[in-house]
């Protein structure tokens, strides 16, 4: 027993030393969620004590996945992910901040079709680079992929605010004040669409809603969202293509593409040097 402890010690020593600025990042992350958790309890606020929560499991996540996966993450992608789920929750959620800054909701889903991109690249590359398994793929699929997952998993995340604005009576997604509207049913057919300009008010129900514009209540907001995650989707697939074409060369590329262990824990690539 205190061999497998000294065992574990000596691991996890050498993962601290190894990415010492996303373990400092986690300390951080984790006393401020903690000290969140401890004024939610305080003050009764429940909600954001649910936060607290799950912001504290999704940081395990990371480890969870290097443990049971064999898979190395590079200590700048785990820093992303880290504040990425913190700006989520904790800033976005609790602090309101989707709300109190401007393009915070954009800022984070063009982070997510990174992330994302980035999971559906080191799914795939690992099963490219096993020997055991007959699938090759060339650079520019692997790309591919990794553009369609990430892309993939944002319209699965627009489905689910879509769900929750039908039938849970929520707001996610968010409502956008427009000019112009182009509509077909307001036309006398369906080629002569009517284009009404400078909308200045709507008007439902007899009550001024006072917008100044047509309120759309969550196309703009979807396709918007599509939109900054197809920009982070389409950053990671060109940094993933490079990567796969020179093999690793790139200093700045390693940062953000995860690696496969081998046997004695070391990431594949430093294990072939070691060796």
């Amino acid at each position: 027993m205190s061999k497998k402890i000294t065992e574990f010690g000596r691991k996890y020593k050498n993962q601290v030393e190894k990415h010492k600025a996303a373990f400092v990042v986690f300390v951080i992350l984790r006393l401020l969620v903690v000290l969140a958790m401890v004024i939610s309890c305080i003050s009764g606020n429940y909600e954001n004590l649910f936060y607290c929560v799950l912001t504290l499991v999704l940081f395990a996540l990371p480890t969870f996945v290097e443990k049971n996966f064999g898979i190395e993450l590079p200590g700048a992608l785990e820093i992303v992910i880290l504040l990425f789920i913190f700006a989520a929750e904790i800033l976005g959620e609790m602090g309101s901040y989707y709300t109190k800054i401007p393009y915070w909701d954009t800022m984070l889903h063009t982070v997510n079709g990174f992330l994302c991109a980035a999971i559906g690249f080191a799914m795939v590359d690992i099963l490219n680079r096993n020997e055991r398994i007959k699938f090759k793929l060339a650079p520019i699929f692997l790309a591919v992929v990794a553009f369609c997952f990430s892309m993939t998993i944002g319209v699965l995340w627009e489905f689910f605010e879509f769900f929750c604005d039908a039938f849970l009576g929520m707001d996610m997604q968010k409502d956008f004040v427009v000019s112009t509207v182009t509509s077909t049913y307001l036309g006398t057919s369906t080629h002569d669409p009517v284009v009404l300009e400078d909308i200045k008010n709507v008007t439902v129900d007899g009550i001024a809603l006072g917008v100044g514009g047509y309120l759309d209540i969550g196309l703009y907001d979807t396709m918007k969202d599509l939109f900054v995650n197809f920009i982070g989707a389409v950053v990671f697939s060109v940094i993933g293509f490079f990567y796969v074409k020179t093999r690793g060369q790139g200093k700045l590329v390693k940062q953000f593409i995860p690696k496969i262990k081998s046997k004695n824990g070391l990431p594949e690539e430093d294990a072939n040097e070691k060796d």
